[in-house]
């Protein structure tokens, strides 16, 4: 069955042996032993592909559960978590993975010697299955899927500018005064000129930004610089609040806060690394004042 999986998910026999340590004519006749038991044709071989059958995408199916099973089943046999080892893939937002899921992770692996760690900061939503990651945190409201969340915190978008602006330009005291106002603007992913205000969203502005940048720091270091105002997430901006270096605006006609997930696709049968960093992520990041 294990040879099976990794043939149908390389579409290769070649792959699938050298990944296995195995010569190609011994996964070939494995195949032909699994076919040959259960009287079908599993995969359909030309020179150029291998592609699974209609009856080979349903075994395809239920070899991994039934081998999902197994590990589950000697992952419980070694203890709760068992020992981490391998690869462990982690995917965030630029700003919040440097700020809040690097020092998880790093800790994570300082506590698990046999895990190799890889960050994946991006800000776009990644398909966790298909690009083979274990662990996603994501901000915002989550779509309907098959894959498992824990809340671990909020966040909420923040209109501000320094201090100095506020004193030069004055302060908006309505959505419709940021007519008034040099708007700087990030351009990544989610960012739309027609900004949102109050709980049900329902209140609509539409803004004119005088400057693009194509990043969240670019659009805060040019707010504290005392050129504009921008708007980004509180998180993104907690330390410079904090110091004084902005201050935020609007704040009685903020929208919902958004949650924070922690987010992975093997429900119960995760593995024992990506348990080991999922119940560290969550217990540290709703131990975060700023989250919450």
């Amino acid at each position: 069955m294990r040879i099976f999986v990794r043939v149908a998910e390389t579409a290769s026999f070649a792959e699938a042996a050298r990944q296995m340590h195995l010569s190609p004519p011994a996964v070939t006749r494995a195949i032909s032993f699994l076919e040959d038991e259960i009287g079908v044709r599993l995969l359909a071989r030309t020179t150029r592909s291998v592609k699974m059958t209609e009856a080979g995408q349903r075994y395809f199916d239920d070899c991994r559960r039934i081998l999902a099973d197994i590990a589950e089943a000697e992952a419980s046999a070694a203890g709760s978590h068992g020992n981490p080892a391998g690869t462990l893939v982690v995917t965030a937002p630029v700003m919040f993975g440097q700020m809040h899921v690097l020092p998880v992770l790093l800790e994570y692996l300082d506590l698990y010697p046999r895990v190799t760690g890889r960050s994946l900061f991006l800000d776009r939503s990644v398909n966790i299955i298909e690009e083979g990651i274990d662990v996603a945190i994501r901000i915002g409201n989550l779509p309907p899927s098959g894959l498992t969340a824990t809340r671990v915190g909020w966040v909420r978008r923040v209109i501000c500018g320094a201090p100095s602006y506020f004193a030069e330009h004055g302060v908006p005291r309505s959505p419709a005064d940021l007519a008034e106002h040099r708007v700087i603007m990030p351009t990544g992913a989610w960012v739309s000129p027609e900004w949102h205000f109050g709980p049900d969203s329902r209140t609509s502005v539409t803004v004119h930004p005088r400057l693009l940048c194509n990043t969240n720091q670019a659009a805060i270091a040019a707010a504290e610089q005392g050129w504009g105002i921008t708007r980004v997430l509180s998180y993104q901006i907690d330390p410079a609040l904090a110091q004084g270096r902005l201050q935020s605006v609007l704040d009685d006609h903020a929208e919902s806060p958004m949650p924070i997930h922690v987010v992975h696709g093997e429900g119960r049968r995760a593995t024992a690394k990506v348990r080991a960093f999922v119940d560290l992520a969550v217990e540290t990041l709703r131990n975060n004042p700023l989250l919450q």
